[in-house]
């Protein structure tokens, strides 16, 4: 699989369509459509807007994923990390201030 068709794979992964993630990448739709088809390649401000949005930037450069289910996550550990990475900085450091607090919390007596 070349990196134009994980490209897609990942755009399609988040649910959004071409002119969706052109936009949020800063691109025209037939730019995408063209990184798609292999006919051009993304620069890196492009993978640095889509890595925002989700996107596994290793994996669409390079065909390795960061965390499979070989790594022993969860699949519901997964979805936590993905709605992770959809968030906005503010409320990922409030998530992760939350998540401390009831892991630290006491356990039902």
């Amino acid at each position: 699989m070349k990196i134009g068709e994980r490209l897609k794979e990942e755009r399609v992964r988040l649910g959004f369509n071409q002119a969706e993630f052109a936009a949020f990448a800063g691109v025209a739709k037939t730019s995408q459509f063209n990184y798609e088809k292999g006919e051009r390649s993304p620069d890196s401000a492009y993978l640095a807007a889509v890595a925002e949005k989700g996107v596994d930037v290793l994996y669409v450069v390079s065909g390795e994923r960061r965390l499979t289910a070989a790594d022993s996550i969860t699949e519901d550990e997964m979805c936590l990390l993905e709605y992770y990475r959809l968030m906005a900085h503010d409320d990922r450091q409030s998530l992760v201030r939350m998540a401390y607090a009831l892991a630290k919390a006491p356990g039902p007596a």
